[in-house]
């Protein structure tokens, strides 16, 4: 069934949330330093722990586990992640040897990305936390002269201990774009998906890269567009951003219009990429025939925002 131009446009015009974006927590950063307050909220019954090993979550039937603090273990890396309603929450990093239970039992996030889809909640801080944790396993010495490192600021700090000079977390932006091509609203109005040489046939997602030294985000859509499907974008418009800790990613996103629809793909990072009319979208993905990215996903965003509705079926 063919949409209308007016079911176009009506379509168009919602929004759906980014996931990862709509429930900030309150990060405390003036009460990082503050070891009485600190202390206190680690003895509040009320605080909540995520404990970690390395930079891998234990499930518990396949849901992400808060624990209280005298549950958490006494040795790992204490890291303040904040408050949530009303509730402090934190993460304690043990290294890997040292974890509870079997190796086997620990799970890297995007194993758990479906249960966080049920808990959007709670989903910042687990990336909150998963993202120190990667930034802690990565950063083990100094970067200037090689010295030992020592965590300060309640984990959110490194400070060497041989030259003084401080490390602060990372976050490397990346640019995530859903590129348009048509009168905004047509029934003929069409989207760019892609779908990388590692997926199998018919997971298809939005464009995205990294933004290199030097350039603006929007000049990085332009490039990252052109070179993964030779297709040129003129017009780009600010969509939103989430957190991407895997391993350190601010996903930024975009709306792009294209000024042509010839596609010619690298085959390195991208293997196949088509225009999709929202007919076309939608009757692919009610069938099985294209899989769409998962809801927690700023890409699901992207796409269901261009749709303007709910879309069938995920990763």
């Amino acid at each position: 069934m063919a949409l209308t131009r007016a079911e176009g446009v009506a379509m168009n015009s919602v929004l759906p949330h980014v996931a990862l974006s709509m429930h900030a927590h309150d990060r405390h950063g003036l009460e990082r330093t503050d070891e009485e307050w600190l202390d206190a909220k680690w003895k509040d019954p009320s605080t909540r722990v995520l404990v970690l090993s390395g930079t891998r979550i234990r499930p518990v039937d396949r849901q992400i586990v808060w624990v209280t603090p005298q549950e958490a273990p006494a040795d790992g890396l204490r890291i303040l992640l904040g408050t949530r309603e009303e509730a402090t929450h934190f993460a304690v990093v043990v290294e890997p040897d040292k974890a509870p239970g079997d190796k086997q039992e620990w799970h890297v996030l995007r194993a758990l990305l479906p249960a966080l889809e049920n808990d959007v909640l709670t989903a910042p801080l687990v990336m909150h936390a998963i993202g120190m944790a990667e930034w802690h396993w990565a950063t083990r010495f100094c970067p200037r002269c090689g010295g030992p490192l020592d965590a300060r600021q309640a984990g959110h700090v490194l400070e060497c201990l041989d030259c003084g000079k401080q490390q602060f977390p990372r976050s490397d932006p990346a640019v995530i774009m859903i590129v348009t091509f048509g009168e905004p609203g047509s029934a003929d109005e069409m989207c760019l998906l892609g779908r990388s040489p590692a997926w199998p046939e018919g997971r298809f997602s939005t464009l995205a890269g990294f933004v290199e030294p030097g350039e603006t985000m929007e000049d990085a859509v332009r490039r990252e567009v052109a070179e993964e499907t030779g297709v040129e974008v003129g017009e780009v418009t600010y969509f939103g951003s989430q957190p991407w800790p895997l391993p350190a990613s601010l996903m930024v996103g975009f709306s792009a219009r294209a000024t042509s629809t010839d596609i010619q793909v690298d085959e390195s990072e991208i293997a196949e990429a088509r225009w999709f009319t929202r007919e076309q979208i939608r009757d692919e993905a009610t069938s099985g025939a294209v899989v769409l990215p998962g809801g927690i996903s700023i890409s699901r965003s992207l796409i269901e925002a261009w749709y303007g509705g709910s879309l069938p079926g995920h990763w």
